[in-house]
């Protein structure tokens, strides 16, 4: 949010944010052979269900850890809600290191 009397900031045009868009989507699907959109398809099926069961665990545990199972109130309270920030934080954190270590071939990130 912006103060009045401030200056708006500066936003990227719809051109420049359509180059960008276009140079992050990949290679172009139509100019590969079926075999190669097949494997594309199921590489990015098989992302996407991965990353629905990790979501899905971090979300299981989280309750778990962070949710009082009595359902006092509708709302998470602060202990919670603060409970499931840093679970999460923490979790992507985890997922991200790891990550990192498949990538580099089992060596873990240097120490930040």
């Amino acid at each position: 949010w912006r103060r009045r009397g401030q200056p708006t900031p500066h936003l990227p045009s719809l051109p420049s944010i359509k180059t960008t868009m276009a140079q992050q989507a990949g290679p172009d699907v139509s100019k590969l052979a079926p075999e190669q959109k097949e494997q594309m398809y199921a590489a990015a099926t098989t992302e996407m269900e991965y990353r629905v069961e990790l979501f899905n665990k971090m979300v299981g545990g989280c309750y778990e850890k962070c949710i009082d199972k009595k359902f006092k109130e509708g709302d998470l309270n602060v202990g919670e809600n603060s409970c499931v920030d840093r679970c999460t934080s923490k979790y992507w954190q985890c997922v991200g290191i790891v990550g990192q270590m498949l990538g580099a071939g089992g060596e873990p990130p240097p120490a930040q």
